[in-house]
């Protein structure tokens, strides 16, 4: 398995990202265990935005876990960028 850092920009419409969190943060806490391993906001951030880590075979499995994330359904995430990251120090090495 592979670690990936998938990077999510927030649209800035805050009524928007207050009404579907709640089912986001649901969603992502169902795949923790499979495949989701770390998520969290960064909070000084000039824009909204997230980082997720995930572990998976490919890029593309990482898509499909994530695509009926409620956010990126609900027009919530502007942009993601899933990128590999090789992590040979620390808790993920």
């Amino acid at each position: 398995m592979s670690h990936f850092a998938v990077h999510y920009t927030y649209v800035s419409d805050a009524t928007l990202l207050a009404e579907h969190r709640p089912a986001h943060r649901d969603f992502l806490r169902s795949l923790v265990g499979s495949g989701l391993v770390a998520a969290g906001a960064y909070p000084d951030a000039e824009e909204p935005a997230a980082l997720l880590i995930v572990e998976a075979e490919t890029a593309d499995d990482v898509a499909t876990m994530l695509e009926r994330d409620p956010f990126l359904v609900q027009g919530a995430i502007a942009r993601r960028r899933i990128q590999l990251w090789n992590p040979p120090i620390g808790i993920f090495a």
